[in-house]
């Protein structure tokens, strides 16, 4: 009994102490939009790993820290929805904010929540997960801001500054061409998420298809590793938007292989520029290298 009693004790001060700790955190605001307002804490940002490179550099591969998200009414219920947690929470008035510890890997530029806690405005949780899913952070990504200042707070190498930069700053053109039936497709490239593996670079692009009046009729959002050397490409993954089907997953037509992208197509312009923008921004494609 004692023992029993003791254990609830140490349980009990645990919690008394993390909710203080909270409450006495300095939140440092990131952004805020009509649904949420996200916020992360810089002292507790820590490196839970990292490696020696062959050259002797001392690189983090694995950062936690933790964020604060506030929600608005249709914050909360977009994000009662997403998580499906309806019958737990059926009045998205009984959420307030939310409390995250995330893991971000930055050589993969990947984000896990490790635990989240969703409260109320008294301050009660009325919900908790933990071991979310690991995902690829991108611009579409609601999470990116955490990302950015997680891994900033650690190189500060200016991932938040690429992320709310100019579009000329952030996204590189590719190529723009227009077809025999008067449709224009334009390629981008989103240099925020452009990183160097030997010869591969791993990057997200944007393709926009408009037809002749100007209307868009199809988007694709894909990721791609190009080997610059070679002149080859694969998908990695993806979606597609059409105004029937609205977001779909792409399925690469090559099964996962190498394509050679051949002198007399649009991509070939694109390969052009892809590798002078490495030779000129080499230290920025291979900001967390570990080669």
């Amino acid at each position: 009994m004692l023992r029993k009693f003791l254990s609830l004790a140490i349980i009990c001060a645990a919690i008394f102490i993390c909710n203080n700790a909270c409450a006495e955190t300095q939140w440092f605001w990131l952004d805020s939009n009509d649904k949420y307002s996200k916020y992360f804490d810089p002292d507790s940002v820590m490196i839970k790993k990292k490696v020696v490179t062959d050259d002797g550099r001392e690189v983090a591969i694995e950062i936690e820290a933790w964020t604060k998200t506030t929600y608005s009414y249709e914050g909360a219920a977009e994000t009662i929805k997403n998580y499906g947690i309806q019958n737990i929470l059926p009045d998205p008035k009984s959420l307030n904010y939310s409390l995250a510890l995330l893991r971000v890997n930055p050589q993969n530029r990947t984000l896990q929540y490790i635990r989240e806690d969703f409260y109320n405005a008294n301050h009660q949780v009325v919900w908790s997960k933990e071991e979310g899913r690991v995902k690829e952070i991108t611009s579409r990504s609601f999470d990116e801001e955490f990302y950015c200042a997680i891994v900033d707070e650690v190189f500060r190498l200016g991932e938040r500054d690429r992320k709310r930069a100019s579009r000329q700053e952030r996204w590189l053109d590719l190529w723009t061409y227009t077809d025999g039936e008067g449709n224009t497709i334009n390629l981008t490239a989103d240099t925020t998420t452009m990183r160097l593996k030997g010869t591969n670079l791993i990057l997200w692009e944007w393709q926009v298809k408009k037809d002749a009046s100007d209307k868009t009729v199809e988007i694709r959002f894909v990721k791609k590793s190009v080997n610059l050397t070679q002149g080859t490409e694969v998908i990695k993954g993806g979606q597609m938007w059409t105004p029937t089907n609205s977001w779909q997953e792409l399925m690469d037509e090559y099964d996962g292989a190498y394509r050679m992208i051949r002198s007399d197509e649009p991509d070939y312009k694109g390969l052009v520029r892809l590798r002078a923008y490495v030779k000129n921004n080499s230290n920025w494609v291979t900001r967390y290298s570990l080669d």
